[in-house]
């Protein structure tokens, strides 16, 4: 077994050397023992000089050398030697670069993923601080980093480029990055503490907590994106626990604060029914929808939902609130629940393309779990602000009837939400004289875990949507 020992300074242009005279004297991949460092004691003893073989010439594509050597910045041990069995067998043909159903090459591309991952995150939250006299004709910063891999080298060029007018150390646990009079250099990192805080701290707890966004505001998707083990060495970060607790009520607060539109004498006769736009249409809707913010879901929904169906649609049908699919699509009753209601619909003899449908509230309120987004019922200060939209397409459209599905609708259209199972196939009327037909949302259907329930239910809904039917007729 042949013993390899690679610095820790220049490590992967080592590795390229040591690789290529490797395999110009057809050394195999199993013969060879890699370590950083200083070297440790190999059991299986050591054979002194090469043992000569069949000259292996190295020939890969590009990409293939730059992500290979960026896999080699990863803290795995084993990193060299399988980028080295790689390498001979893809200038043997023995390997085709990409082949991630190859478990060595689908393991180096995804340890090259996660550093790359970890260079940006160096980028992003490395944090200088003034160590030198700021009158100087150039000044000096240090900064600490701990990045989950050895990416010093790879990274420190980024901040050369970037802050080439002063000088700067950035010490990781690894190796310590030096850049002076525009030299850039590394040594062995000696001492593993923070520098000293200096006066930018407060500007940058200054700048966060004022671009934080509490109405936009989603937990799994900011720690992704900085994750708590960076926290410790980011001034910043110390305000995240007080800002996110007190979130909810800031969005309350940004939202009481918005403009609204003077009211109307329609209004002021009639205050809870909320002006309309004059000149507004079905067509011009959807951008309007879009930049609503009359309640805090339109600023973390991707967009607004608008109805769809003809401008003289004789059945108006109005479900809850999209979902995630609908979010993503900008279309009502395009997910699961919206495939249940078309198959109820076909069954029932309603014509879904010739009606209006649409919902009582107009962007996707969720609660983010994991990669997941979760539904979450709108409150009723939610269903009144955004009542102003379904009041419009009520003018516009002009239904002869109305099929509420599920509370939110029957509560919005009705003002009551309560009771909707007992209510359930029956017709109420509205102020403005429009029978509304209630009934329950597919999506209660698809929720039941009992199958004899939920058939029975179902088949009591399909009812409903042919009584809808001739009611519109």
């Amino acid at each position: 077994m042949m013993q390899v020992i690679l610095p820790r300074i220049g490590m992967v242009a080592a590795w390229r050397a040591e690789a290529r005279r490797l395999a110009a004297s057809g050394v195999p991949a199993e013969e060879v023992r890699w370590t950083v460092g200083d070297p440790a004691p190999d059991l299986f003893g050591e054979t002194p000089g090469l043992r000569a073989g069949q000259a292996i010439e190295l020939r890969l594509p590009r990409e293939a050398v730059e992500r290979i050597e960026t896999a080699l910045h990863h803290s795995d041990p084993e990193r060299f030697a399988r980028a080295y069995a790689i390498v001979l067998r893809l200038s043997q043909g023995r390997l085709r670069w990409g082949d991630r159903s190859d478990p060595a090459l689908h393991r180096l591309l995804a340890q090259e993923k996660a550093v790359r991952r970890d260079i940006h995150k160096m980028h992003a939250f490395v944090r200088f601080r003034e160590i030198g006299d700021p009158a100087a004709v150039r000044r000096a910063f240090a900064a600490w980093f701990e990045p989950a891999h050895p990416i010093a080298e790879a990274a420190a060029p980024f901040f050369a480029g970037r802050f080439g007018d002063m000088d700067w150390v950035i010490a990781t646990p690894h190796l310590t990055a030096r850049f002076e009079d525009g030299a850039l250099n590394f040594s062995e990192t000696q001492g593993k503490a923070p520098p000293p805080a200096d006066a930018t701290e407060d500007l940058w707890r200054t700048y966060f907590a004022n671009i934080f966004n509490p109405a936009r505001l989603m937990v799994s998707a900011m720690t992704s994106e900085m994750p708590r083990k960076y926290w410790k060495n980011l001034p910043e970060a110390e305000l995240i626990p007080e800002l996110i607790r007190t979130a909810p009520e800031r969005a309350m607060a940004m939202q009481a604060a918005m403009p609204t539109e003077p009211p109307t004498r329609a209004a002021k006769l009639r205050p809870e029914r909320p002006a309309l736009p004059e000149g507004a249409t079905l067509a011009t809707m959807k951008p309007a929808l879009d930049a609503c913010r009359r309640c805090p879901i339109g600023g973390c929904a991707t967009q607004g939902v608008a109805g769809e169906g003809p401008e003289t649609a004789r059945l108006m049908i109005v479900g809850e609130q999209p979902g995630d699919r609908e979010d993503l699509e900008g279309r009502p009753f395009a997910g699961p629940a919206g495939q249940l209601f078309d198959a109820m619909a076909e069954e029932a003899g309603l014509d879904r393309a010739a009606a209006w449908v649409t919902n009582a509230v107009k962007h996707f309120k969720f609660t983010p779990r994991g990669k997941r987004r979760i539904h979450q019922r709108p409150d009723a200060g939610e269903v009144e602000a955004c009542r102003w939209w379904l009041d419009l397409e009520r003018k516009l459209v002009r239904p002869k009837a109305v099929l509420a599905m599920g509370a939110t609708a029957a509560f919005s259209l009705t003002g009551n939400g309560r009771d909707i199972a007992r209510r359930r196939g029956t017709v109420e009327t509205l102020a403005d004289g429009t029978p509304c037909l209630l009934t329950l949302h597919p999506a209660h259907l698809l929720r039941l875990p009992d199958p004899v329930l939920r058939a029975e239910l179902q088949a009591k809904v399909t009812a409903d949507l042919r009584l809808a039917a001739g009611l519109s007729a």
